[in-house]
């Protein structure tokens, strides 16, 4: 009996708990028109639903990193430079990624499935 009941409590702790981390992703912004996001230094197109930190590094005081989609809408300021780490849910659908001042060149998508 006590078997059993150890088994179904490492079997409970082998689950994620709900809001667990699926992944890092890295975002980066400058120093000249250049803008991405990356997950393990592959550019990110598709990624699972799920519970995510966000690392953004940006290295320019003309631009900004702006990121949208279901439920989100997170950025740096334009003026700023520098590292901003956010964790965020990301739900299915898509999302995009822009520099506001120059949205028109500096720009991408992803879909969360």
């Amino acid at each position: 009996m006590k078997f059993v009941a150890l088994a179904a409590i490492i079997a409970a702790m082998a689950v994620p708990a709900a809001g667990a981390a699926t992944g890092k992703l890295a975002g980066l912004v400058g120093p000249g028109f250049n803008i991405s996001l990356k997950q393990a230094g592959k550019t990110v197109t598709k990624l699972k639903a799920g519970t995510y930190t966000i690392t953004v590094s940006d290295k320019s005081n003309i631009h900004n990193f702006h990121l949208t989609g279901p439920g989100v809408n997170k950025k740096t300021s334009v003026g700023g430079q520098g590292t901003t780490t956010w964790k965020l849910t990301l739900k299915k659908g898509t999302y995009k990624f822009v520099c506001d001042p120059h949205a028109t060149i500096m720009h991408g998508t992803f879909k969360v499935v």
